[in-house]
């Protein structure tokens, strides 16, 4: 997540009676009702720079109930909640290898089962470009990473204090191994690393091989776009999502849009649906940090509005299902089919509810159709960046627990609890 957004647009959002929001596109969403939400996050030294990003639920294979959320939380690490959104666990962040040197900051999370008899929640540590793996057991979770884990893009301490490290994270198994695939702040490069048994129960990994998206793009008026940033800056990617049934990875590329990828990482990506400002041209001023846009030259999306951040998939059966992204610019969330090319579906935003305020500016997100405790058809997690009541000179983030089918209902979405079921 950056500041939003860089290109200086105005009036991205406003309300309308009746529940509805309008983003940039114009046209009006409907607004579903949160029915859970977590404690609030500051992000600052009384809170425990706390600054929540991106949820994983783990599914409890002998009673739902018991199920989890599992949230990073960058410097102040890992938070662990039940279904009713009461804290559980927390898990700080590593401590800073040496005195000049960044301490753990963990960014995305995801869940991966039966790995050596053992399900898992692999977090990308961006802070120090490694990965973190804990072992779920009843709910708690285990450090189990080992110490001798290298980082994950770099090769020496100082590189990694430049902050070119691990970033977004998605999780995949095929007849190989189990993989997580991850990005590289500040670079379009995705590495897929292999999760390796290492003496004493602890888990490794090695770096398989990278992939790099592209830094520019030909626009059809023969010019050549590069998203404006600050120097030295390429457009990264941080939302992504495999698709367990069909070994695909979908890729948020966030000035750019959505891709999609063979899991492993070779073949030719695919760039799925676009950001509203793609192609659009801006003049960097490193006073403000601010790029200053010129005149849209309408080779943009109508769906996303930079930056497209977390992305998830609804399973349903027989190879159908639901891709929802992260618009975040807009605070709203995009639905495509999950089968063939991924054709837009609709909108909706997260909004308010019996008291429960609802999702801005959203990094993260998870959804399951799994019966969850008393979300029977389903659960959507979603971060939201900006948590209310505001308090002065406090940046309050948390997570907010949507039933599938109040997002389904109004975007005309089918519930299928008998789609794939990630303990599988």
């Amino acid at each position: 997540m950056r500041p939003l957004p860089r290109l200086l647009l105005a009036a991205l959002t406003c309300s309308l009676a009746g529940g509805l929001a309008v983003p940039a596109s114009g046209l009006a969403v409907p607004s579903v009702a949160p029915k859970v939400e977590t404690p609030a996050l500051y992000d600052d030294e009384a809170g425990g720079d706390a600054n929540g990003d991106d949820p994983a639920i783990w599914v409890n294979p002998s009673d739902d109930d018991e199920s989890v959320v599992i949230a990073t939380a960058k410097k102040a690490g890992l938070f662990v909640y039940d279904l009713g959104g009461r804290q559980l666990q927390h898990i700080p962040a590593p401590a800073a290898p040496g005195p000049d040197d960044e301490a753990g900051r963990f960014n995305n999370v995801d869940v991966t089962y039966d790995f050596g008899r053992r399900d898992l929640a692999v977090v990308s540590d961006r802070g120090q470009d490694k990965l973190r793996i804990y072992a779920i057991s009843d709910g708690r979770l285990t450090d189990v990473t080992d110490p001798a884990a290298p980082f994950v893009f770099n090769t020496t301490q100082q590189q990694v204090n430049d902050a070119e490290t691990a970033y977004g994270l998605a999780t995949w198994k095929d007849s190989t191994g189990t993989y997580a695939l991850v990005s590289r702040r500040h670079k379009t490069s995705v590495g897929l690393v292999k999760l390796l048994s290492k003496p004493g129960g602890k888990i490794g990994y090695q770096l398989v091989r990278t992939l790099d998206l592209p830094t520019s793009f030909t626009l059809p008026n023969g010019r050549t776009w590069t998203p404006c940033l600050e120097p030295g800056v390429q457009p990264q990617v941080e939302g992504m999502v495999v698709d367990q049934e069909k070994d695909v990875l979908y890729a948020a590329q966030e000035d750019v849009g959505i891709w999609r990828i063979r899991a492993d990482l070779t073949g030719t990506p695919t760039l799925v649906d676009k950001v509203r400002e793609y192609g659009v041209p801006g003049t960097y001023d490193p006073a403000t940090d601010e790029c200053t846009p010129g005149a849209d030259p309408g080779y943009g999306g109508r769906h996303l509005t930079a930056d497209a951040e977390g992305l998830t998939i609804y399973y349903r059966e027989d190879g159908k299902g639901y891709l929802l992204a992260s618009s975040q610019g807009d605070s709203t969330f995009a639905a495509y089919r999950r089968e063939g090319t991924n054709a837009y579906l609709g909108q909706f935003r997260v909004g308010d509810h019996n008291g429960i305020d609802g999702v801005e500016h959203s990094d993260g997100s998870t959804v399951l159709n799994v019966p969850l405790g008393d979300f029977d058809e389903g659960l959507f997690v979603a971060h939201d960046g900006e948590n209310t009541p505001a308090e002065p000179g406090r940046e309050i983030t948390n997570f907010k627990f949507t039933p599938w089918e109040d997002i389904a209902e109004p975007l005309d979405l089918d519930v299928d609890t008998d789609g794939w079921d990630p303990r599988d």
